[in-house]
């Protein structure tokens, strides 16, 4: 099964994947549910979450946490976003200076080197849609 998006009701959808995740599609400002938009987003924070988490956790501790915050540059009425912004939230009071710098750096190019979100953001990729013609 690939990923679906499946109507429910009017301006509510429920996306899926074969490992039985469910996240619920609306329009924006619509209770309950993420925006196309902000999937997006989350999209992007979660990649380079999940991409820095052995960084962070080896050098802070296995067991700690940290929220990783993503915010957009949209312009009024525009249907695109302009920037996507993620930014870390982690306790690093425990390292010094050098180490909290050697570990930006690496937290930094990992993600550059394996976030598949965000590298294809920056990218730019082609995207295609079908809606069936034939009977």
């Amino acid at each position: 099964m690939a990923l679906e998006v499946q109507r429910e009701g009017e301006h509510d959808f429920v996306g899926r994947n074969e490992r039985g995740a469910e996240v619920r599609i609306g329009r924006n400002g619509q209770q309950g549910s993420f925006s196309p938009a902000e999937l997006l987003q989350i999209a992007a924070a979660g990649c380079s979450a999940v991409t820095a988490e052995n960084l962070i956790t080896r050098r802070i501790g296995e067991d700690s946490k940290f929220r990783v915050e993503v915010t957009a540059d949209r312009r009024e009425g525009a249907s695109e976003l302009d920037a996507v912004h993620v930014e870390f939230d982690v306790d690093l009071s425990s390292l010094d200076e050098e180490q909290r710098v050697a570990l930006a750096a690496a937290v930094d190019r990992s993600i550059e080197r394996l976030c598949t979100v965000s590298r294809t953001l920056k990218k730019g990729i082609p995207v295609t849609e079908n809606l069936p013609t034939g009977i």
